[in-house]
């Protein structure tokens, strides 16, 4: 499959001339399509939902568009609590998971009225200590332990992640929150990361709907909804075969029609939480070549950095770069594309195959729409990028400005000489003014 950005070397260089590059740019068209198709696949589910991870792509202006469809909010966080809050995401839009939680963040998520993820068994007491209370709605991370693998061979390992329960914890905390008040059962689990499988939604479903028969069962709790969690991937590799969110909606349906409504759990919801199947497609980094550089190897050097977009140096990630107008021109050189930090991994790609790069090109880098800005850090004093909406009628809107020396040395107050440069006399300077 050959990756085509959804920007033009005509728009980016129109949209560059009024925010210079780097900056991250999100494709509305192709997210409000991609709604479309998981509302449609899930459709057979009376109240299924999208809980969008927030951590995957922070910004109110694309969590609205979320809120067209009527998804929801997954948070781990105050402050991606407090960007719900600032949409008018409260109450059940909102589904609060997180591990190793500060009270306060149980106490906001309280008061918004959000579904609570406990990830552990000893959280009960610290929440109901916290809140005084234990929700008439409340959820829990099931954690099986082992590896866990389905049939076409994708595996991972849950029993070496810090997340969850096990199963002998899980029933015994449903009974503890039953006892406690709790009327309205969850039950979460995420175990496998970015898979381009259309398998692994239907065997994880299959895997809890087993095991919410089984809780009924056991416990008398009735569990009101089943969250998939995320780890539906995106073909990152012009090679991979993307996911068809249809057929992997149809197998849920098959599991639930052939576990759940048997034992007479048919009204169950199917909640998902699929931040990069949501996003990652419909935004790229765009950056532009600043530098080349022969010695053992050869160099493209670029105005974007590891600051910019974190998982190739962090993960060794793959992302694919299209050089903006050489889109059919032939890939005949091997380069690195590298940033400016000090730090080796600072690289986009090594020995990648891409047509002839000359400094001032434009270089569009896919599929960033999810964790890729959220990631962003302000190591060498590297400062934040912009973020642009390309909107369905080809508009470029700014969603988020960049940051600014102003911004980096906001909380220096205690250090007046350094604090002064908060005035923007910095950014002046380094304008050349």
């Amino acid at each position: 499959m050959k990756k085509q950005p959804f920007i033009t070397k005509e728009q980016a260089q129109k949209i560059a001339a009024e925010y210079p590059t780097p900056f991250h740019i999100y494709d509305e068209k192709g997210i409000r399509a991609n709604c479309e198709a998981v509302k449609k696949a899930f459709a057979w589910n009376r109240n299924f939902k999208e809980y969008f991870a927030v951590k995957a792509t922070p910004n109110p202006f694309l969590m609205r568009i979320m809120q067209d469809y009527g998804f929801g909010f997954d948070c781990s966080s105050a402050a991606e609590l407090a960007l719900c809050e600032a949409i008018g995401a409260r109450g059940d839009d909102i589904m609060f998971s997180s591990n190793e939680t500060p009270a306060q963040e149980y106490a906001y998520a309280d008061r918004l009225g959000g579904i609570i993820n406990l990830d552990d068994i000893t959280h009960i007491d610290f929440l109901e200590k916290t809140i005084g209370k234990i929700p008439e709605t409340i959820s829990c991370r099931f954690n099986p332990g082992g590896v866990y693998e389905i049939a076409n061979g994708i595996m991972d390992n849950p029993g070496d992640s810090k997340y969850g329960m096990t199963k002998a914890q899980l029933f015994q905390a449903y009974g503890m929150l039953k006892d406690r008040g709790a009327k309205n059962f969850g039950l979460h689990a995420f175990l496998v990361s970015n898979t381009t499988s259309n398998d692994y939604y239907p065997a994880l479903a299959r895997t809890l709907f087993t095991l919410v028969v089984e809780l009924y069962k056991e416990t008398g709790c009735r569990i009101s909804f089943v969250n998939l969690s995320g780890g539906v991937g995106v073909p990152y590799r012009p090679e991979d075969v993307p996911n068809d969110i249809a057929v992997i909606g149809e197998g849920v349906r098959i599991a639930y029609e052939e576990i759940l409504v048997p034992a007479g759990l048919s009204d169950i919801a199917i909640y998902t939480e699929m931040g990069r199947f949501m996003m990652a497609p419909y935004g790229g980094l765009l950056t532009t070549a600043i530098h080349e550089k022969h010695i053992y190897k050869e160099y493209i050097g670029v105005d974007a950095c590891a600051a910019n977009l974190m998982r190739p140096a962090m993960y060794g990630s793959y992302h694919h770069i299209t050089v903006l107008g050489k889109e059919d021109a032939p890939c005949d050189h091997i380069y690195d594309v590298v940033g400016s930090l000090c730090e080796n991994n600072d690289k986009f790609a090594i020995d990648r195959a891409l047509p002839e790069i000359e400094k001032g090109d434009l270089l569009f880098i896919h599929d960033t729409g999810a964790h890729g800005f959220s990631m962003g850090y302000n190591y060498n004093g590297r400062l934040r990028s912009a973020e642009i909406l390309l909107k369905e009628d080809g508009e470029a809107k700014l969603i988020r400005r960049a940051e600014t020396m102003k911004d980096y040395f906001a909380t220096f107050d205690c250090f007046p000489q350094v604090a002064m440069l908060s005035d923007g006399t910095a950014d002046r300077r380094l304008a050349g003014e």
